[in-house]
């Protein structure tokens, strides 16, 4: 379940910054750049995110950018809506609680 919860956050950060560099995304999710990576190529390797390298060749910069494939948003979206079960579930748990109370 964490797998998924991570994957879910990357792929949510992503679709709102796709041209974010990995340390900024990590620093973003709270992640190590380890584990940021491990996510993203598991993601890739399931064919929900591409990453294209740029490169501007005069000052020799290095662009990335993660691109969510029509796969990953539908992952994305299946995603959402167990996010969004869940912490309703969780909502009627805890309503029920404090009207036992």
């Amino acid at each position: 379940m964490k797998n998924n919860q991570d994957h879910f956050d990357v792929l949510r950060k992503i679709r709102n910054s796709p041209n974010s560099s990995q340390r900024e995304l990590a620093e973003e999710l709270g992640f190590s750049l380890g584990k940021l990576n491990y996510c993203l190529k598991s993601l890739q390797e399931k064919g929900l995110v591409k990453i294209k390298n740029f490169q501007q060749q005069k000052n020799k910069i290095k662009y990335v950018q993660y691109i969510l494939t029509p796969k990953g948003i539908s992952e994305r979206t299946k995603l959402t809506i167990n996010f969004m079960k869940r912490k309703m579930r969780e909502y009627d748990e805890l309503k029920k609680e404090l009207e036992d109370n």
